[in-house]
């Protein structure tokens, strides 16, 4: 699959607020001490299993809402919800990959550097973002120890079944090629029903223009 045009936005919050919502053995990742939340609009493409060709790929908006935590001792991605406007894909997230995936209305649209995004979940709890970005510099390969780096440089998520079962889901790819980036966000109620009420501050912000990435069976 490839990712393009994606948006990092993430905020530093209370560990008191992510702690409940993750399950029992899946431990917060920190930095400084310090847990943090990530809402990530971006477009997939090329979308299928390695094995069929390329003309049964598909493409559509994705929008995640992720945290950070530790199992095992390696570092990876929780997903609170990832959004996407593709039913057979969450479909087969939810089934095959124990995701929590959720079907929504969205649409985006380029003019120039600036990305128009637009999502609403149809099923409940709802959950809406409306935003602009664009990119505001050249591109960056971050650099171990940093925070940038530690948000973004992640290669595998986790996930649990309904007995409880924790698996892991490898991903490869080239480091990000991230570019500082500036956003207006009309509305953002993606983490409302988690009972997290993001910062009033401005968020940490990356942009990134195309990833092409491999990702593999739950382990």
């Amino acid at each position: 699959m490839t990712w393009r045009d994606l948006l990092f936005m993430h905020w530093q919050v209370p560990e008191s607020l992510v702690r409940p919502l993750l399950p029992a053995g899946l431990e917060i990742d920190r930095f400084d001490g310090s847990a943090w939340v990530g809402v990530i609009p971006f477009h997939m493409t090329g979308v299928r299993p390695r094995l069929l060709p390329r003309f049964t790929a598909s493409s559509f908006p994705e929008v995640n809402v992720r945290t950070y935590v530790r199992h095992g001792g390696k570092p990876g991605v929780w997903f609170f919800s990832l959004d996407a406007a593709d039913r057979l894909a969450v479909w087969t997230a939810r089934r095959c990959f124990h995701l929590p995936y959720e079907f929504a209305a969205m649409a985006t649209s380029c003019s120039g550097e600036v990305v128009e995004y637009r999502s609403r979940r149809m099923g409940m709890p709802e959950a809406q973002i409306l935003c602009r970005y664009k990119p505001i510099g050249p591109p960056f390969r971050s650099v171990p120890g940093t925070l940038s780096y530690w948000l973004t440089e992640r290669y595998c998520l986790f996930a649990v079944n309904r007995a409880g079962m924790i698996f892991r889901g490898d991903i490869h790819h080239a480091p990000w090629p991230l570019q500082p980036a500036e956003a207006e966000i009309d509305t953002n109620t993606m983490t409302a029903a988690l009972g997290i009420a993001l910062p009033h501050e401005r968020p940490m912000l990356h942009f990134a223009k195309r990833l092409d990435v491999v990702a593999w069976s739950l382990e």
